[in-house]
């Protein structure tokens, strides 16, 4: 049995800031190489949120279909993409579980 999927709700222009400001400072954990989009791709980046839930996306490869996957990834993993620079794309998705959760918004 699958635990419930959080319910996100939209992120505020200043939530998606801040969002932003966290992942300046943190590495791509997840790269799309040359197998692009697929279903090994879409589990390591839910687990990364999972973990995470701030995780920045590097395209080493698909850099001219990019804007076509992110919003896949953001579908298939249930997250939303709080920005792109380049070829990177930072990604989140709040931990369905309260008290696991690591990214507390300001008030």
């Amino acid at each position: 049995m699958r635990p419930p999927k959080a319910i996100m709700i939209e992120l505020t222009s200043t939530q998606r800031k801040y969002l932003r400001k966290l992942g300046h400072h943190i590495d791509p954990l997840i790269i799309v190489g040359k197998q692009g989009m697929t279903d090994m791709l879409v589990r390591a980046v839910s687990q990364e949120l999972e973990h995470h839930e701030l995780v920045k996306i590097r395209f080493n490869d698909f850099k001219d279909d990019k804007r076509e996957l992110i919003p896949e990834i953001e579908r298939r993993t249930g997250s939303h993409v709080v920005g792109t620079i380049g070829h990177v794309a930072l990604v989140y998705k709040q931990h369905p579980e309260e008290e696991k959760r690591k990214i507390v918004f300001p008030d």
